[in-house]
């Protein structure tokens, strides 16, 4: 045991001399560096303590979340019923080692934590309080003695003199007390602070040594061949991970070496794909911000079934935009960007604005939306019908044997002409043509509406003509309104123009089905997607084909020169008619020619030839009054006395041209 070397002498308290106060000093000192250093050794004992009780707590807490594991809904959850049965074997493991921990802490807070605590409260707590004790005694010892030393020498007062006395003789008795018990005191604090040290020390110690051994049963006793059957599953799952994750740094390597070409976004080397029936991708789409400003946003979107789906980045699943079903798709110019396109609704009121990030998306996005718009989807075999009418695409400009043949190799070869009208003329038996007949092969096709030469002579013999701001020359004042005022007919639809080409004949229907062929064939081969929307009013003397914007009549044809007219037997949005011309010859005679105009328009073609059959019929009429009188009566008729035809096709813009155009004066 380590000796004590110096000590306060309890026979010197009563003469308190210098040497004794400065003795006493150093022990004070002593005392009050003790203080602070238990103080701090204290701490770290309690952040040790709460340490380990916070350590009992979350083992409890883990072995509590390890059984979760069972619980949780993973998505990729095939295959991990040996990790969820490993993990229930380490909760119990954990849950054992739980009970150790928490022994460990009681353990610590009784055998280190509370010696400390009781040694700085009763022992350094009484030292402070014996130092006040004795201060208070000396200071009242001073003051006895020095009002002893001022008693008077000539007029003594034996009263007052023995008072003083007796006070100096009770204060000097007082400090006496108090100093040996603070001497005392402070000699066994030299004592008691080496037991303080080591005491809880001690207790942490064997708390440790009682852990680590019932952890060491629990471990060698119930763990060893659980952990080696654990830590081979581990280098098990390692060396998969370390064979997976060489393969896909062999991935990387073989991804990051080609050409910079992959991450351009217009420089696409695989060939378009023109017989999808699905697609997916990002596209950027135009939305109005206000009256007269868009904005456009990148999207995701996909096609599923007849929808058009778009999908915003970050949500969870997508949202059907447009049904596609029946719905037109073209090439646009929008707003100085590549690539934009723009699907419309069977109705015309629907319309989107789109645009590709390169001219391969672009034509692949316009083909398989066209696809999608046949409803190609809805039979046994999308992907083979998709092909098979690419292929009949790549095959237009050859003639094909005979029109039987080629409705043999038509999607549904039964089915009936939708609501196709045609004119009262008598029609050849289709069978007996074959498509030279029809049309003479190599016969060059018109994508844009340009005058023929004699019209555009007869337009400009008379020099130039002043036009108004309602777009129509004079002659189109005098000519063009007359016969607009007099129609008994106005009728206005929305349509595109999709092309015209020479025909040999033109008295049957065959000969439209084939330039309608012919014409999307050679749109599709050479990547024609735009078209410009129309409107084309049918008159009961013409039929007139009108800009939209400036109201401008672009062709007009003569009603009687209508030949023939047909809706297409399975896009029931195409239609055309056949326009009758003349040719001059060799010999000055005159020769007529044919030649078929082919459009498409927003709702179904039938409606547009039911008009063209029934301005026919209104023109004949016109030769005689019964007949048309006759005509007048079986027609509907407005309040007005109008007749009651069609619902307007062309929406907001049909009421630029007027609303006496869509009805006619009786």
């Amino acid at each position: 045991m380590p000796a004590v070397h110096h000590k306060l002498l309890l026979e010197e308290a009563l003469q308190d001399s210098p040497q004794t106060r400065s003795l006493l000093s150093v022990f004070e000192e002593d005392a009050g560096t003790l203080t602070n250093y238990t103080n701090q050794l204290l701490q770290s004992m309690q952040r040790v303590f709460g340490a380990q009780n916070e350590m009992a707590l979350a083992t409890e807490q883990l072995s509590k979340q390890l059984l979760e594991y069972e619980k949780q809904n993973f998505a990729l959850a095939k295959g991990d019923e040996e990790v969820i049965n490993t993990l229930q074997q380490f909760a119990k493991s954990v849950e054992e080692l739980n009970s150790l921990h928490t022994e460990l802490a009681t353990q610590i807070a009784d055998k280190m934590v509370f010696p400390m605590v009781q040694f700085r409260e009763k022992d350094l707590t009484e030292i402070s309080t014996l130092k006040e004790i004795f201060g208070i005694a000396s200071d009242e010892h001073e003051a006895a003695m020095v009002k002893y030393s001022r008693l008077p020498k000539k007029r003594e007062n034996e009263k007052i003199k023995a008072e003083v006395v007796r006070e100096v003789a009770y204060c000097r008795r007082k400090q006496h007390q108090a100093a040996m018990q603070y001497y005392c005191a402070l000699n066994a604090l030299q004592y008691r602070k080496k037991v303080a040290m080591l005491e809880p020390m001690l207790g942490y110690t064997h708390a440790q040594i009682n852990f680590f051994k019932k952890g060491m049963e629990l471990v060698s006793k119930k763990m060893d061949s659980f952990l080696s059957s654990v830590s081979s599953m581990n280098q098990s799952i390692e060396s998969q991970l370390e064979v997976e994750a060489e393969v896909m740094r062999s991935s990387q390597r073989e991804f990051l070496s080609v050409d910079d070409t992959v991450y351009m976004p217009d420089h696409d080397q695989v060939p378009v794909n023109r017989a999808l029936i699905q697609k997916a991708g990002y596209l950027n789409i135009r939305n109005k911000t206000g009256l007269v400003t868009t904005a456009w946003d990148r999207l995701f979107f996909f096609t599923q079934g007849g929808n058009l789906m778009c999908q915003p980045r970050g949500a969870v699943a997508g949202g059907m935009v447009l049904d596609l079903d029946n719905s037109s798709v073209m090439a646009v110019e929008c707003e100085d960007r590549r690539y934009c396109f723009q699907i419309t609704s069977p109705n015309g009121k629907t319309s989107l604005i789109l645009q590709a990030e390169s001219k391969k998306e672009y034509e692949e996005w316009i083909c398989t939306l066209n696809n999608i718009s046949r409803q190609i989807y809805l039979t046994d075999n999308p992907e083979a019908v998709a092909i098979r009418l690419h292929q009949t695409a790549l095959q237009a400009v050859t003639p094909i044997t005979s029109f039987e043949k080629r409705a043999e190799g038509s999607p549904n070869p039964d089915r009936a002409k939708p609501g196709a009208v045609t004119s009262r003329e008598p029609q050849k038996p289709p069978s007996t043509l074959e498509p030279e007949d029809l049309i003479v092969p190599g016969t060059p096709i018109q994508f844009d509406i340009v005058l023929p030469a004699s019209e555009f002579l007869d337009q400009n013999r008379a020099g130039p003509r002043r036009t108004n701001p309602f777009g129509e020359t004079e002659d189109e004042d005098d000519d063009g309104a007359s016969d607009t005022h007099d129609s008994l007919l106005q009728q206005v639809f929305a349509v595109r123009f999709l092309g015209s080409m020479a025909v040999r004949s033109g008295h049957t229907q065959e000969v439209i089905y084939e330039a309608m062929r012919q014409v999307l064939a050679a749109r599709a081969i050479h990547n024609i997607f735009k078209t410009t929307e129309s409107h084309l009013m049918v008159t009961s003397s013409c039929i007139r084909l009108i800009d939209p914007q400036t109201q401008v009549t672009k062709i007009s044809f003569q009603l009687k020169d209508v030949t023939q007219f047909a809706a297409h037997q399975e896009n029931s949005r195409l239609m055309g008619f056949v326009l009758q011309g003349s040719d001059w010859i060799d010999g000055g005679e005159d020769q007529p020619s044919f030649s078929v105009f082919v459009f498409e328009s927003n709702t179904e073609g039938e409606k547009i030839c039911y008009t063209i059959n029934l301005a026919k019929e209104i023109s004949e009429a016109k030769k005689n009054p019964e007949a048309l009188a006759q005509l007048m009566k079986s027609m509907p008729l407005t309040n007005d006395g109008k007749f009651l035809l069609l619902e307007s096709e062309t929406g907001d813009t049909a009421e630029a041209v007027g609303a006496d155009e869509l009805e006619s004066e009786a």
